[in-house]
């Protein structure tokens, strides 16, 4: 069998080019795909710190990394919670929901193109397959990560 071939092959490629055509798109606006996702998951409640990394599927040594970026950019700050001061919340700046906005709309816009371009029985069929797909993987990859379970 052919790399290109398998199923993971081809939802890694195709996932690949998703974050290649986000990251162009944000590009002219200054900001990247990932701090676009950050962004769209922050609600206006704020979000805790600990959340995001799960969300986004990275190391926090990362997510760190991303978030002090994203503060330096003054897209968004950080403040500990009223109710639990051990927890630290993100929140967006005026200039976050900003590009918070554009973000959206740049998925939002991809996602209309290829709701045109499919018929709706190819829809209906990509996201059948896509959740049996992720469930056949969830049950052959048992994980107590709560954040993977959450896919499941």
């Amino acid at each position: 069998m052919k790399a290109q071939d398998t199923i993971g092959f081809q939802v890694k490629a195709t996932w690949q080019s998703i974050v290649k055509m986000y990251n162009r798109l944000t590009s002219e606006y200054d900001f990247s795909q990932a701090e676009g996702y950050v962004l769209i998951s922050i609600k206006k409640d704020g979000i805790p710190v600990t959340k995001i990394a799960p969300l986004m599927g990275i190391e926090p040594t990362s997510l760190s990394r991303l978030l002090k970026t994203m503060e330096d950019k003054g897209l968004i700050y950080r403040e500990k919670d009223d109710d639990d001061r051990r927890v630290v919340k993100l929140f967006l700046t005026p200039k976050g929901l900003e590009f918070k906005k554009i973000s959206k709309k740049i998925v939002l816009d991809y996602n209309k193109s290829i709701y045109e371009a499919l018929t709706p029985e190819e829809l209906e069929s990509f996201f059948s397959i896509m959740e049996k797909v992720r469930k056949l993987t969830c049950q052959a990859n048992p994980n107590d990560d709560e954040a993977i379970q959450r896919n499941c």
